[in-house]
C-alpha cells in the first residue's frame, strides 16, 4: 500500500513562523476557544482541512442568518469592528496565525462579540472543502501577502482558478471584496477575476471605491505612509447553471 501523503499538491499562500505566544494570549485561548473557535480537522498539514470536515454556519450560529468569511483576518481588527456593528450577520475569520487567533478572541470578548468564529486554516480549503458550497453572502480578502518577488508570485492567493475556488463558497449573487496595497497584485487580481466565468464585476471604471465597511487598520495606514495606493475590487458571484 502506498504511503499516505504529507504534503499539498500546490503551494500555500502564507510561510507559518515559530513564534511563542504571550502569557495572555496563551490564557485566552485555553478560556476563550470553546466560544470562539472551531477546531478544524485535518487532512494532510497541520493547516489542512480534512475532506469530511464541514462548518455549518446554521449549526455554529444558532440561526439562519447573512454569513461573511474573512480570509487572513490578522489580530482582527476588521472583522471585530464588522461583527460588532453587524449583529444581525454571523462572521468567520480565517487565519493561519495562532498569536493572531488569540489576540482576535481577546478583542471580541473584550467587545462582547458573539456572532463570531475563527478557524485555523489553509484559506482556499475552507472555500473548497470546509463551508457548504454557497453558503457565504461575502468574501473578504484584505492585504493579502503580495509576494512581491517574482520568484514567489506563484504562493499568491488569487490566482489563476481562484474564481472558482471562491465561487464555489458563495451564493448567487453573494460578493467577493478585495483590497491592496501592492499595483501588481492588484492588476492580476482583476485580471484573473474577469476571467472567471463564476464572477462578474460590482464596479465601475478601473477599480472600485473603498469599502465603507473596512475599518482602516494600522497594516492599511502603513501602505499608505508608504506612498503605495490603496485599490479595491469587488466582484459579484453570478448564477449557478
Amino acid at each position: 500500500m502506498p504511503e499516505p501523503r504529507t504534503f499539498r499538491d500546490h503551494p500555500v499562500s502564507f510561510v507559518r513562523r515559530s513564534g511563542r505566544m504571550s502569557e495572555g494570549q496563551e490564557r485566552a485561548w485555553a478560556e476563550l476557544s470553546p466560544t470562539y473557535f472551531f477546531d478544524v480537522p485535518r487532512a494532510v498539514a497541520s493547516t489542512s482541512v480534512h475532506p469530511d470536515a464541514r462548518f455549518v454556519p446554521a449549526d455554529e450560529f444558532g440561526r439562519d442568518g447573512r454569513f461573511v468569511v474573512e480570509i487572513g483576518s490578522g489580530q482582527g481588527h476588521a472583522i471585530i469592528h464588522a461583527a460588532s456593528t453587524h449583529p444581525d450577520t454571523d462572521f468567520l475569520a480565517v487565519e493561519v496565525f495562532r498569536a493572531g487567533l488569540a489576540r482576535t478572541m481577546l478583542d471580541a470578548d473584550a467587545a462582547g462579540v458573539r456572532n463570531l468564529r475563527l478557524v485555523e486554516a489553509n484559506a482556499p480549503e475552507v472555500l473548497e472543502v470546509l463551508l457548504p458550497e454557497g453558503a457565504a453572502d461575502e468574501v473578504w480578502i484584505f492585504f493579502s501577502d503580495p509576494w512581491h518577488k517574482k520568484k514567489h508570485t506563484k504562493r499568491r492567493m488569487i490566482r489563476p482558478g481562484f474564481g472558482a475556488t471562491a465561487g464555489r463558497a458563495l451564493r448567487d449573487g453573494g460578493l467577493l471584496r478585495l483590497a491592496t496595497d501592492w499595483e501588481d497584485y492588484a492588476r492580476q487580481m482583476r485580471d484573473v477575476l474577469d476571467a472567471a466565468p463564476e464572477f462578474e464585476r460590482a464596479f465601475d471604471g478601473d477599480w472600485a471605491e473603498r469599502f465603507d465597511g473596512r475599518i482602516m487598520t494600522a497594516f492599511e495606514r502603513k501602505g499608505i505612509e508608504k506612498g503605495r495606493d490603496i485599490r479595491d475590487l469587488v466582484y459579484r458571484r453570478v448564477a449557478r447553471g
